[in-house]
């Protein structure tokens, strides 16, 4: 007997009717519409780099589904990139427009009852979007990792973006002009495709890999390369075969899966961002997994095992010779869950078992890794009770304990003001307050406050806690990102008093506000002082539903109290 698929209406009814006289008209044939529809979803846009080269891609997608027996239908959603959407606002869009990106995909492709998705990956919140909706939904998906840029090179020296965004700081401090960085970012970009570090793009693109949701030996990639390209086309054959199998999100991420992804981000020194986004992923399928509290648990089981820029010097082009990320599941065999299922059908442990050992040295074995600290560390304490993250990628020294005074701001323009005035002090914890999910809302990005510390020689000697969205490009000083509760929640934050002594202690994964419990209950931490006026729109949505940012910051459902989030 024929499978029956849910975007086949039921016969004589006005929706099949209207379905048919649409499809009809855009030349379907009637076979073709009895046949499985597969949604392509695709982030096209000309205002980045980053999705320029998507339609081309897309187009690949969809022949490969009409030659597998499948109809195509191509669905567009919006398309942010931190570099464009981060301009209005204070950058308060850009976490939001991950959720947007999943409202997006349900309303068209729930709406329209397809069988079935193909995701074309590509800037930092497509993917996590993206995966947060099929998850929802639970409708087979495969993801496509649509690839990295080629970098460029600069008075003979090799120049990226990521560099170009970190020498930006050095301008108010007069370690660069603006005529230098200018020419920097002339020359910065050779090609389509997504950030080339392992920022906060890339390292979704792996931890897609290791969730088991791309084909194997998918990540990284260079955009537009005839292996992209051949992915590319393999998922679009793959997903007709899910379809048929009914393999689908939920079966393929579960805790073992999001152990697995874990796994990963601390091998490569991933963006810090994984970890709200690993968690939005986890609520959406269901799952009541603590992500900071896996990362807390495996920080001293995986070690360092390549040090791709900017946690070092390895070019991204380096690591996906090497192997990319199913190499370095390859050198973690012995630690992973291998009963997960895969989008190919088979689990992580025969995907890994048959995979290639890696060759060369940019990905290190287990016993003969580059550094046993940990990279990525989760500190909660009673400033901190819900948890902030801290990133020490790379294998040098680094500070790990800082107590100091807390130098208090509510903008990001506001920090950098007073860095330049010569404010901020050695010493001091640079407080940023007011600017987590609902206080931002959509969580402020705030690391040009960090890169301005730097600029000004002051990252060694200023600890930073931000409730503000922190990019994977910091990889300097000691910097507490995504604090929680915010303010804007209250709790210790809303009570934090300029001058209070702070310690930060990331071995113990400890960060306490050294204030006695008598005094604070004097303080006013109502949480209606902080955060930006919002007339109405997306944030204002986004600031009434979003959880905690260590809950996934996902905005779904109701947010919760600030009591509700110790742990």
């Amino acid at each position: 007997m024929a499978r029956h698929y849910r975007s086949n209406l039921t016969p004589g009814t006005a929706l099949w009717a209207g379905r048919r006289a649409h499809w009809r008209a855009l030349g379907l044939s009637l076979e073709d519409i009895e046949k499985p529809k597969i949604a392509v979803i695709n982030t096209s846009s000309e205002l980045a780099i980053c999705f320029s080269h998507l339609d081309g891609v897309a187009a690949q997608v969809k022949a490969a589904i009409r030659a597998a027996g499948a109809i195509p239908f191509e669905v567009r959603t919006t398309a942010p990139s931190d570099f464009m959407t981060s301009a209005g606002r204070g950058g308060a869009y850009i976490l939001p427009s991950r959720d947007l990106i999943a409202h997006d995909i349900e309303a068209q492709v729930e709406g329209a009852q397809l069988d079935g998705m193909v995701c074309l990956a590509s800037c930092d919140k497509t993917t996590p979007g993206q995966l947060m909706a099929a998850c929802r939904m639970n409708i087979p998906t495969i993801v496509v990792i649509c690839g990295y840029q080629a970098s460029g090179e600069w008075r003979g020296e090799h120049v990226d973006i990521e560099e170009v965004f970190l020498k930006s700081s050095h301008v108010q401090a007069g370690r660069i002009t603006v005529e230098e960085l200018g020419e920097m970012a002339d020359n910065s970009i050779r090609s389509p495709g997504v950030c080339a570090g392992m920022g906060t793009a890339n390292s979704m693109h792996v931890v897609c890999e290791a969730l088991g949701m791309c084909l194997p030996g998918s990540a990284p990639v260079r955009a537009d390369s005839e292996r992209m390209l051949e992915n590319a086309r393999a998922a679009g054959t793959r997903i007709a075969e899910m379809v048929e199998a009914d393999l689908k999100p939920r079966d393929i991420i579960t805790p073992d899966a999001i152990r697995n992804a874990v796994r990963m981000v601390l091998a490569v020194s991933g963006s810090i961002n994984c970890v709200k986004h690993l968690q939005g992923i986890a609520v959406e399928a269901g799952l009541d997994v603590d992500v900071i509290g896996m990362f807390h648990d495996m920080a001293h089981e995986i070690p360092l095992l390549t040090d791709v820029r900017p946690s070092g010097h390895t070019l991204t082009e380096a690591f996906e010779a090497a192997g990319g990320a199913l190499s370095v599941l390859k050198r973690l065999e012995t630690k992973l869950d291998t009963a997960p299922i895969t989008v190919t059908g088979e689990t992580m442990g025969k995907i890994v078992g048959d995979a290639p050992a890696p060759v060369g040295d940019v990905i290190r074995p287990l016993d003969a890794p580059l550094s046993r600290r940990p990279t990525i560390n989760m500190v909660r304490g009673t400033l901190l009770p819900g948890g902030g993250i801290v990133r020490l990628g790379g294998s040098g020294e680094r500070k790990m304990k800082h107590t100091g005074p807390a130098r208090i701001y509510h903008s990001r323009d506001e920090a950098l003001a007073g860095i330049k005035a010569g404010e901020v002090q050695p010493g001091e914890v640079l407080v940023l307050r007011g600017l987590g999910v609902r206080g931002g809302p959509g969580m402020a990005l705030t690391s040009a406050v960090v890169f301005a510390l730097d600029g000004a020689r002051l990252i060694e000697d200023v600890a930073v806690i931000t409730e503000g969205q922190v990019s994977g490009l910091v990889n300097t000083g000691l910097v507490v990102g995504e604090a929680s509760p915010e303010a804007a929640a209250g709790g210790p934050m809303a009570a934090l008093q300029d001058g209070d002594e702070i310690t930060i202690d990331v071995e113990a994964g400890r960060v306490d506000l050294n204030v006695a419990a008598e005094e604070l209950a004097k303080r006013d931490d109502s949480a209606g002082r902080f955060g930006v006026e919002i007339p109405g729109g997306l944030l204002d949505v986004y600031r009434r539903t979003v959880e905690p940012v260590h809950m996934g910051a996902v905005m779904t459902r109701p947010p919760r109290a600030a009591n509700e989030t110790d742990q």
